[in-house]
Order: structure tokens, then sequence, then C-alpha cells
């Protein structure tokens, strides 16, 4: 197959004009080139069951600075401060407030139930039982089979009186 230098040159600009996209309505995946910006926080707090912690975070492109706490069964609070400068890692700083409080015997928690459940009812019966009948066993077990031997042990060899 012989093609002239307007053939190809036709192919060519063929190629070029074509579109880029695959057909169906594809488009590509937006870009995400542009910096990362975002800020959020949340606490929980919840005095009937002690629980007291949160946590706090901003971001611009590749900075990135944060913290959160959390109250500790000792009664200390635990404080985190973080940030990251680009490639630099996580960064971080960890303080307590108060003094620790440990007590000998911690009291535990035990809910009551909001309903009173009524007593077990116990039965007491008013006759004692009794067997009416006798077990007596219907057959009695012999045995019906009696092996018989069928060699009888002889040593192999005979010893020799010792002198």
């Amino acid at each position: 197959m012989f093609l002239t230098l307007s053939a190809v040159l036709g192919l060519t600009a063929a190629s070029l004009a074509a579109p880029s996209q695959p057909p169906y309505g594809y488009s590509p995946p937006p870009s995400y080139q542009s910096p990362a910006q975002y800020n959020f926080d949340w606490v929980v707090k919840d005095d009937y069951s002690a629980n007291d912690y949160g946590h706090q975070e901003s971001r611009d492109g590749y900075n990135t600075q944060g913290s959160y706490y959390v109250q500790l069964p000792d009664g200390r609070l635990q404080k985190v401060t973080y940030h990251v400068d680009g490639d630099s890692g996580y960064v971080a700083e960890v303080t307590y407030e108060g003094q620790a409080q440990y007590q000998a015997h911690q009291p535990s928690y035990h809910p009551t139930p909001a309903y009173r459940p009524s007593p077990a009812y116990q039965t007491t019966p008013s006759y004692h039982t009794t067997p009416s009948y006798q077990t007596t066993p219907s057959y009695h077990t012999t045995p019906s089979y009696h092996p018989t031997p069928s060699y009888r042990p002889t040593p192999s060899y005979r010893p020799s009186p010792h002198h």
C-alpha cells in the first residue's frame, strides 16, 4: 500500500482535528489544584456521664493547625495542640491541667430500673408424688455366644536344663 504525501498530510490533519474526549459525554474530573481551606470544631460535654472532649482545626493550603482535649478519668484535662507546615510533619504539644485525683475506691455506677418487677411466684405442691408401680426388668441378660479357643498356647522352644 502506497500513500501519497497529500494522503499522509490529510490523515495527520484529521487526527489533529478529532476531539480529545471520548464519546458519550465524558468529561475529565474537576481539578483539585486549588489549595485546601477549611475550619471546623465540635464539643461534647455531658455532666451526667462526665464526658467532656472536643476538637478544633483550621487549614489554609499546606498549613494546618488545631487542638483537641479530653477530660481524663483522674480529673485532669489533657490538651493537644498541633500544627503541620508543608512537609514539616505533625508537630504536637501535649499539656495537662489540674491534679490527678486517685481514689482508693471509685464509686461504681449502678443504675436503678424505672420499674419494679413483681416478686417471683414460688409453688408449693399440695401432694407428694409416689410411684404407683414397681419397676422390674422384663428380660434377663444371658450371653448367647460362648467362644472356644481354636488353639492351645504352647512354647515354641524347649528350655534346656541347667546343671
